[in-house]
């Protein structure tokens, strides 16, 4: 029981024995300090406390309504039946109308963020019809919809998709005005009309976020994406065969993830505030090598992550002359989940390509959680047959001014990585810090990878790590070896 749980119940018991309610003396602004610290289930019990806790969930200037804490308590939300998840809607529909309703008498008090998370069926009608009169009545600052499907995207047909995608549409129908108030919508296993996203877009006129789960209008169609305000853009899994980010003068983070198109799947239109880019893939087959000279070709971002699934590497390797224009604000590179059948000699590139670079992250592991392992289903999905790495040879004697931290996860004693490491060390005429983390696991596939690749390394062999790899070099970086807190 956290502390705030406990002092309510601790006050809830002093009432019940007639004792005075010293939490109830509390200033009103602390007594709603607590409360924004509880799922909404606990904050209306509070409501039995006394006469002034009856009134303080319509205080709140936070309102943060799950449906996940009306739900049955199970691991997995394939073992909750369709029953009981559209009775958690209702349930959640009626604690939503109750506490919003009742703020109509305490107007003083505004709410700065309404955010609700819910069912698509036919009970979300009539969360959303709550929440448009409310926004018709009451000053709303931020609002949030987290809509979910009832059958997670690991369980949903073809059919399923096409269903929801109804849904949601009818859902925009009934209540337009609220979801003109929305200024963040999370979606997922949806697919919707071709013009329906475009409706999206005109009716959300206030949206500044937008996250799309394996989301589409048709397999291999394509997305012109235009909005005023919209900043923050994530879409992964999405079954478009090119997306188009055609006018979005405020989009400064853009989050693009799995693809199935065998052609650069992104491509960017007027995006004068882009800065964050964050792409991710498993390279199948079909797909072709990015180009990074072509792709960010309209951009010129700060901090750029590519994720790898550890599988092959899908970006090619090219030369500083090609990079610079599309690199030559670039500040922080983060190269995710590269095999660890991989040599890290390609990365050099993206230190040539960035002459302003200032921070290089690299992780190393193979994800056996989430990894295709079996032979027969990646000859089925089309995974890669040929090798994971790249090759790569670049200019020798190159020098880079501006680098000055190399973080490498899943970092390994051997001497492909100590040679990688003092590559980049004379090279980085200035770098200062390198942060060298063990093997990088969670905790599904903790138990599969042996305890001394995932501990701390002992105080001798970090002694000799630091010897192999600045002998010779006249550097004064520093060399760390920090302990992952996963591990």
């Amino acid at each position: 029981m956290t502390r705030g749980k406990a002092n309510i119940h601790l006050s809830a018991q002093a009432i019940s024995h007639g004792a005075k309610d010293r939490l109830s003396n509390l200033p009103d602004d602390i007594l709603l300090t607590i409360l924004e610290r509880l799922d909404i289930r606990d904050t209306a019990r509070t409501s039995l406390l006394s006469r002034q806790w009856r009134q303080m969930p319509t205080m709140l200037n936070k309102l943060v309504i799950k449906v996940s804490t009306f739900e049955p308590k199970k691991d997995e939300r394939s073992e909750i039946t369709l029953d009981d998840l559209a009775r958690a809607n209702a349930t959640m529909h009626e604690a939503t109308k109750n506490i919003l309703s009742g703020r109509r008498n305490f107007r003083q008090y505004p709410l700065h963020l309404l955010c609700l998370e819910f069912y698509l069926g036919d009970e979300s009608n009539s969360i959303v019809q709550t929440v448009g009169c409310t926004m018709d009545t009451l000053m709303v600052g931020e609002v949030e919809f987290t809509i979910l499907t009832k059958k997670e995207q690991a369980h949903c047909s073809e059919d399923d998709v096409v269903l929801y995608g109804q849904q949601l549409m009818s859902l925009f129908k009934v209540c337009p005005n609220a979801f003109g108030g929305l200024t963040r919508l999370k979606l997922e296993n949806v697919s919707l009309n071709e013009p329906d996203l475009p409706i999206i877009f005109s009716v959300c006129q206030r949206l500044e976020f937008l996250r799309l789960d394996n989301c589409d209008t048709g397999i291999l169609s394509s997305l012109e994406v235009e909005h005023p305000r919209l900043g923050e853009l994530e879409m992964d899994d999405c079954r478009f065969d090119r997306v188009h980010l055609k006018w979005l003068p405020k989009l400064t983070m853009l989050t693009f993830g799995m693809w199935i198109s065998q052609q650069d799947p992104l491509s960017f239109g007027y995006v004068p505030l882009l800065k964050s880019l964050s792409v991710a893939n498993i390279c199948l087959s079909y797909h072709k090598m990015l180009k990074l000279s072509d792709f960010l070709d309209n951009v010129t971002i700060s901090s750029l992550q590519l994720n790898f699934k550890s599988e092959k590497i899908w970006v090619l390797p090219e030369g500083p002359k090609e990079l610079l224009p599309v690199f030559r604000k670039l500040r922080v590179v983060d190269l995710v989940n590269i095999s660890e059948e991989c040599d890290l000699n390609w990365t050099l590139f993206i230190l040539q390509g960035a002459p302003f670079l200032e921070e290089l992250h690299i992780t190393v592991r193979d994800h056996f959680c989430e990894m295709m392992m079996d032979e027969e289903l990646r000859a089925q999905y089309a995974y890669s047959k040929e090798k994971k790495g790249v090759d790569w040879e670049g200019a020798n004697g190159f020098k880079h001014h501006k680098l000055v931290v190399l973080k490498i996860f899943g970092f390994r004693p051997e001497d492909m990585f100590v040679r990688y490491v003092r590559s980049v060390i004379k090279a980085a005429v200035n770098l200062k810090d390198v942060f060298l983390f063990n093997k990088v696991v969670c905790e599904m596939c903790k138990h599969d990878v042996p305890k001394a690749s995932r501990s701390p390394w002992p105080k001798k062999q970090r002694f000799s790590l630091r010897n192999r790899i600045t002998s010779g070099t006249d550097s004064f970086v520093v060399i760390h070896f920090p302990n992952l807190s996963s591990n």
